[in-house]
C-alpha cells in the first residue's frame, strides 16, 4: 500500500521544491510550450492550433490551479523574457541573406510600413472610441501591433495600462498568425517577401515565428516589418494619439 503512494509522494516533493525556487517559472513555461508544440504537430501545423496560444492557456491554467502568484512564476520565466532581445537581434542574419531584395523594394516597403502602422493605430483607437472606451483603454490599444516591450513602454508613456497592452499585443499576434494566410490569399498577395512584411507589421513576433515556419525569406521580411514598425510606432503614437482623440 505504501509503495502505491510512492510516485505521488515523489511528485509532491518535486512540486514543493520547484514552487520554492525560481525554476518554477522556467519549468512551467518550457513544459507548456513542449506540450503546445506537440499538439501543433499533431494538428498538422494548422494555424488554429497556434502553439503560443495553447502554451499561454496551459500556463494560466497551471498558475490558477496551483494558486501560484504571477510574481513567483515570473522569477523563473524572466530568463525566457531576457532571451527575447538576443532572438530579435538574431533576425538580422536571415534578413542579411535577403539584402538584394531589400534594396530593390526599399521604397514600397517604406510605404507599406507607414500604411500598415497608421491603419493599425487609427482603426483600433477609432473603433474603441466609438464604443465609449476610456482614455486609458485607448492609450493601451494604440501600440498593440508592435512587440511587447516597445508596446508596454509606449502605452505607459501615453497614459495607458502596460499590463492591458501586453494582453492586447499577444491577442493581436495570435490573431495575425492564425488568420494571415487566409486574408493574404483572399486579397491575392502571393509574393513571400510581401506576405512576410505584412505579417511582421501587423502581428510582430508571434506572426514572425509563424512566417519562419513557411520559409526563411518570409520570416526575414516579417522580422524587418516587426522591427521597423516598433521604431515607427514608438515615435508616432505619442504625437498621433492626441490628434486622433481631438478629431474624434
Amino acid at each position: 500500500m505504501m509503495n502505491s503512494h510512492l510516485p505521488f509522494a515523489k511528485l509532491d516533493a518535486i512540486w514543493v521544491y520547484l514552487a520554492a525556487s525560481p525554476l518554477l517559472g522556467l519549468t512551467v513555461t518550457l513544459v507548456a510550450y513542449l506540450i503546445a508544440l506537440n499538439i501543433y504537430a499533431r494538428a498538422k501545423h494548422n494555424p488554429l492550433a497556434n502553439p503560443v496560444l495553447i502554451a499561454v492557456a496551459i500556463v494560466v491554467a497551471a498558475l490558477k490551479i496551483t494558486d501560484t502568484p504571477y510574481r513567483t512564476y515570473f522569477e523563473g520565466a524572466q530568463f525566457v523574457h531576457f532571451l527575447l532581445g538576443p532572438a530579435t537581434v538574431a533576425l538580422a542574419l536571415p534578413l542579411y541573406r535577403q539584402w538584394d531584395k531589400l534594396k530593390r523594394g526599399a521604397l514600397p516597403l517604406l510605404g507599406g510600413l507607414m500604411a500598415g502602422s497608421l491603419t493599425a493605430i487609427i482603426s483600433a483607437v477609432g473603433i474603441a472610441k466609438l464604443f465609449g472606451a476610456s482614455h486609458q483603454t485607448l492609450a493601451s490599444l494604440a501600440p498593440k501591433s508592435v512587440t511587447t516591450p516597445i508596446a508596454m513602454a509606449v502605452a505607459e508613456k501615453v497614459g495607458g495600462i502596460p499590463s492591458l497592452t501586453a494582453v492586447l499585443v499577444i491577442s493581436t499576434g495570435v490573431f495575425g498568425a492564425v488568420s494571415a494566410r487566409w486574408i493574404l490569399d483572399a486579397v491575392r498577395v502571393r509574393e513571400p517577401e510581401v506576405r512576410g512584411f505584412a505579417i511582421g507589421v501587423a502581428s510582430h513576433g508571434i506572426g514572425t515565428a509563424r512566417a519562419f515556419q513557411v520559409s526563411e525569406e518570409m520570416g526575414a521580411f516579417s522580422g524587418l516589418g516587426m522591427g521597423l514598425n516598433g521604431v515607427f510606432t514608438a515615435f508616432v503614437v505619442p504625437v498621433l494619439l492626441p490628434v486622433i482623440l481631438r478629431w474624434l
